[in-house]
């Protein structure tokens, strides 16, 4: 069967994203994806909080029907990278992209370099692609503003043989699954999910509406709030300096 999952997702843990968590699961829910990937900015908080609201499982398993895969968009020395099916510490903005990739495949997760070619939003250039060992690229980003740099990412992945993803980069939960990846799993399964990238995936690629790119821009150019952080009752990673909410 084939799952759609989207990706790449903000919540508001990302200081430019704009919804809870709980609002981009049934924003997606109601869209009629299988499962997302939340992939903050350098930081994990948002998957920590679900896990402890039992909203994503640590042993990979769907909740409900849907999957939660956690993940993280690291601002590497390089440029952006998703990691996905990974629990990794905060504060890893500005590593190298091969020490970030090392520990993600400590964890068996995957990394793919998000919105590559875009300089407006620090993706990888295809030099450094040349240089770094990673899982798939991202090929279609809803979120670029010129398609020229999605067709150019579609082309190195082409000629590289690269596994392949779309994704929303939504920072709004309107904009959650506006574009998604089908992948060939045969179980709703973290595991299962990432192993089936290589196995051939389906794109679904369109592009960020207008209201929804505009307020895209809004939030990340003007960043008034004070971004939340999670403290796991256990003790876990995350700061004290917010609370997490439930509106979008």
């Amino acid at each position: 069967m084939a799952f759609r999952i989207d990706p790449h997702v903000h919540s508001f843990f990302s200081a430019d994203g704009a919804s809870s968590p709980e609002a981009l699961i049934l924003s997606a829910k109601r869209v009629g994806l299988h499962g997302i990937a939340l992939t903050d900015h350098n930081t994990c908080d948002a998957c920590r909080y679900l896990r402890d609201k039992g909203l994503l499982r640590e042993d990979g398993e769907a909740v409900d029907g849907f999957l939660v895969i956690p993940g993280v968009e690291v601002s590497t020395e390089e440029g952006h990278l998703l990691c996905l099916g990974v629990w990794l510490p905060n504060g890893l903005k500005g590593a190298p992209a091969r020490e970030v990739i090392a520990m993600v495949r400590e964890q068996n997760g995957l990394t793919i370099p998000a919105h590559p070619y875009d300089r407006l939003r620090a993706g990888i250039r295809e030099g450094h692609l040349d240089e770094l060992d990673f899982d798939g690229l991202e090929v279609f980003n809803a979120a670029t503003a010129l398609q020229r740099h999605n067709v150019s990412a579609l082309a190195y992945a082409t000629r590289r043989k690269l596994p392949m993803t779309a994704g929303s980069d939504a920072h709004h939960h309107a904009a959650v699954g506006i574009s998604h990846t089908l992948f060939p799993a045969k179980q709703l399964t973290v595991r299962a999910v990432l192993d089936s990238l290589n196995n051939g995936t389906t794109l679904q690629c369109a592009p960020l509406g207008v209201k929804e790119a505009l307020r895209k821009t809004f939030y990340n150019w003007f960043r008034f709030r004070k971004v939340p952080t999670y403290l796991a009752p256990d003790g876990g990673c995350g700061g004290t300096n917010g609370t997490a909410g439930t509106g979008a």
